[in-house]
């Protein structure tokens, strides 16, 4: 945004972090992102006044000066990302009125029950409270486009604003290193996996919503079936010793189930390539960025319907496949309907889905509201 010239950008990063290590709960470690986030755009990192600051509870994230410095600020139109949060209610209801509110948030209601209950009726009527304060929602895609309208937005009101990675960085090396091909192919050779064999591979946090033991399950039948078939598990969190205990024979005598620690930003280009499908088998996602990611570096998905990101960036046999979440028969169907594919076609068509969510798109639906 900033680049395009269009715009006049300042981001007040209410958590408070500044660079340097922070503690990821998911994954259980210690992290520091190693590619810059910071540069090329004005900032700021809003004192965080909460007693147990986080994203995960709506007194996590406590900005006493943060309306004072918005003011400061002077903007013409304010985007603001999330509401589950107290200093983030407390700016919708200041500006209400007084400055177009734009709403980005990729909610979904794809985990609701079917069905009457008063806990949802009352939670609809709360997200129709809170999204009276907004004048616009950025919707990522039509799973989020289905919440906003429950929340009270009418259809003129939701402006289709895709979520997006940094393509360019995923599809191409930035420097005069190995290509992220050369690179995938001496870890796979270090992993003892031929070029010519299928890898699936999983990269994301190995917690309980992500559902990594169905791929898992789902694959060992795979194996007892077709034998140049390879899984690798890429991260780290709260199920990983509880998998690795349960699949250990797998891990340490049959060498073709695989755990690889978290990687950071500036390894995923290269690990995408490692697998030759990207699997999310999620029973909980709101987007799943990995998709775009997976896209991205040419490869070809498969992913549960309760990942919002599904419905629009997964064409069947196209680019991927999607099944029901929590269905392991589903997941192993379209795992081997991915063996009897072109992977190179799914992925090319992959990577060509993926140039319409762009950096650039998103942009191109805030000048739609200028």
């Amino acid at each position: 945004m900033a680049a395009s010239g269009d715009f006049k950008v300042k981001v007040f990063y209410t958590w408070g972090q500044a660079k340097g290590k922070v503690i990821d709960k998911d994954f259980g470690i210690e992290r520091e992102w190693d590619i810059d986030l910071l540069s090329g755009y004005d900032h700021a990192f809003v004192q965080n006044t909460s007693s147990e600051p986080g994203s995960h509870h709506y007194k996590g994230i406590i900005n006493p000066s943060l309306i004072s410095e918005v003011k400061a600020f002077n903007p013409d139109k304010i985007i603001v990302y999330g509401w589950k949060f107290k200093s983030h209610l407390q700016l919708m209801r200041h500006f209400k009125g007084k400055t177009p509110l734009y709403f980005r948030g990729d909610s979904t209601l794809l985990d609701d029950a079917a069905g009457f209950s008063i806990k949802k009726s009352l939670r609809r009527l709360l997200l129709q409270w809170v999204y009276g304060h907004v004048d616009f929602a950025l919707s990522p895609g039509i799973a989020s486009d289905e919440y906003f309208l429950t929340a009270g937005l009418t259809a003129n009101q939701i402006v289709r604003a895709p979520h997006a990675i940094d393509n360019e960085r995923f599809s191409n090396p930035s420097d005069g290193n190995l290509s992220y091909r050369e690179e995938s192919l001496r870890w796979r050779s270090e992993l003892s996996i031929s070029d010519e064999s299928c890898v699936f591979l999983y990269a994301g946090k190995l917690q309980g919503l992500k559902n990594p033991e169905l791929l898992i399950r789902s694959f060992l039948r795979l194996k007892l079936k077709y034998k140049d078939v390879f899984l690798v598990m890429v991260g780290n969190g709260e199920l990983e010793n509880e998998l690795k205990a349960k699949f250990s024979v797998e891990i340490n005598h049959q060498s073709f189930l695989h755990f690889l620690p978290f990687q950071n930003q500036s390894m995923m280009p290269t690990i995408y390539r490692i697998g030759d499908v990207y699997v999310l088998p999620s029973n909980s996602e709101t987007w799943g960025l990995a998709i775009n990611e997976a896209m991205a570096c040419g490869r070809p998905v498969i992913a549960s319907d309760k990942c919002g990101a599904a419905a629009d960036m997964i064409k069947d046999n196209e680019n991927g496949f999607v099944f029901k979440a929590g269905d392991e028969n589903d997941l192993y169907n379209c795992m081997e309907k991915m063996l009897n594919a072109d992977l190179a076609s799914m992925g090319a068509s992959a990577q060509e889905t993926v140039q319409h969510f762009s950096y650039a798109s998103f942009a191109t639906a805030l000048r739609s509201l200028a």
